[in-house]
């Protein structure tokens, strides 16, 4: 019998954007960044060995990582690893890879602590990229997940007055703009629980997301009120974002020593250092690494 071989999920690249200048720096986003950083110092945890920011882009949220050991950036752009690398510097403390959600280049309990804020709405798998994530936590490591959520206040009351033809009560994902999806919360909490993550707390971010917010309200105000919003995720998760504590289960397991947290994206294999690469130990797989980055995007 044929096989039919499943389509790769298209990929959202970033390669070549100004997206922190066309997006956040002067763009009035302030309340935004504000109370997405109030979300994520009450979720990380106090302290962890080695942490990653899959989808971290010029790596805007990178210093709420400032009291972890080791810090890996993760995204799919080159260009934004390179942003970010001109503003934090090279050193040992710094791991930036360029790489795929679909296809993760690294060994089982690579971290213990990790997030993905502003990213898995560009994912047409998100399923898929949650196992691959979950397959490089070790137990007992926290994972961090924000998502763009579909059962927002605005979508609702919009469905009740017939202003938009989607409902923000189906489950399924629905894509608004090309590679741009908002989540039901069952849906991502079906993925996770499939990934093999418990879910251990909930916060409902950005409820004054409005342009007529902000044009009322000092900043202070908003970000204050959010604060205090934001214990509403459990109860009451109809806020336009959603940040999401997860566990991988069983006892806290230290990392592997750096020299084994790569493996080959493709065949699972590990991969060794030979001079600007890494190899797989078949030799068949080589990737390269370019200018303090290590680059998973296509072997050599």
């Amino acid at each position: 019998m044929t096989q039919v071989q499943q389509k790769a999920p298209e990929i959202c690249d970033y390669e070549g954007s100004t997206y922190r200048v066309d997006f956040w720096e002067g763009k009035g986003r302030e309340y935004e960044d504000a109370v997405e950083r109030i979300a994520l110092r009450r979720l990380l945890p106090p302290k962890a060995r080695r942490y990653v920011d899959f989808g971290v882009g010029f790596g805007r949220l990178i210093n709420e990582a400032n009291r972890y050991d080791q810090v890996v950036l993760m995204d799919y752009s080159r260009t934004m690893l390179q942003d970010a690398q001109a503003r934090l510097g090279r050193s040992d403390r710094f791991v930036y890879v360029a790489a795929d959600l679909y296809h993760l280049p690294f060994a089982p309990r690579t971290f213990d602590a990790g997030i993905m804020c502003r990213v898995i709405h560009h994912l047409a798998d998100a399923p898929a990229a949650l196992k691959q994530i979950a397959g490089c936590f070790a137990p007992g490591g926290t994972f961090i997940l924000e998502f763009a959520n579909k059962l927002n206040l605005k979508a609702i009351l919009r469905y009740a007055l017939r202003l938009q033809s989607w409902s923000p009560y189906s489950p399924d994902p629905i894509e608004f703009v090309k590679l741009n999806f908002d989540f039901h919360p069952g849906y991502i909490q079906a993925g996770l629980q499939a990934a093999g993550f418990e879910t251990q707390r909930r916060l409902a971010v950005s409820w004054m997301r409005l342009g007529a917010f902000k044009r009322l309200l000092p900043l202070k105000m908003m970000v204050g009120a959010d604060a205090l919003l934001q214990h509403l995720g459990k109860s009451a998760p109809l806020a336009p974002s959603l940040f999401v504590q997860n566990r991988l289960p069983g006892a806290a397991a230290e990392v592997v020593p750096q020299p084994e947290m790569f493996r080959c994206p493709r065949t699972g294999e590990a991969l060794h250092h030979e001079g600007d690469m890494l190899v797989s130990t078949s030799g068949a797989s080589r990737y390269a690494i370019r200018d303090g980055i290590y680059d998973f995007k296509e072997p050599l």
